[in-house]
């Protein structure tokens, strides 16, 4: 486990376990149809390095996240850029998806970095993305528990 000491105030982590393989979390983070029921519905996604794929929001207005794969280790880690193409202030960062075994089980450490954390909008999204990330993961245990 990461202690708080270790944390970068500027960057989202999250370490959680699941008592799944490797291969089941990552299938969770890179099949469309498992990420649309515990994160979002993607639109052209592969895990592989340069595919541009969008994430979609059904709110009001409708948002969409535009995103490009950064990184992708089978089994171990996928990275992506992410830009909420409805922003009034457009930030780009980068969320990084870290998969490794642990005992009987997986450890998953999400990290989204790119926060201007001396601006106060930028800090309050931070913050509001961590809540966020943290309501995906719950959603992302049920999946991976049934």
């Amino acid at each position: 486990m990461i202690s708080d000491a270790e944390l970068n105030p500027a960057a989202v982590e999250i370490g959680s376990f699941f008592p799944q393989s490797p291969e089941a979390v990552w299938g969770a983070l890179t099949e469309p149809d498992l990420l649309e029921r515990w994160l979002m519905r993607p639109t052209g996604f592969a895990a592989s390095v340069g595919t541009h794929f969008l994430f979609e929001v059904h709110t009001q207005p409708p948002t969409e996240i535009a995103c490009e794969v950064l990184a992708a280790l089978p089994r171990e880690r996928l990275t992506y850029s992410w830009v909420d193409l409805r922003a009034a202030r457009p930030a780009r960062w980068i969320v990084d998806w870290l998969v490794r075994p642990q005992g009987r089980g997986t450890r998953l450490l999400l990290t989204q970095t790119g926060f201007d954390i001396e601006d106060r909008r930028q800090k309050m999204t931070r913050n509001a993305m961590e809540r966020g990330w943290k309501g995906s993961l719950a959603r992302l245990r049920e999946i991976l528990d049934h």
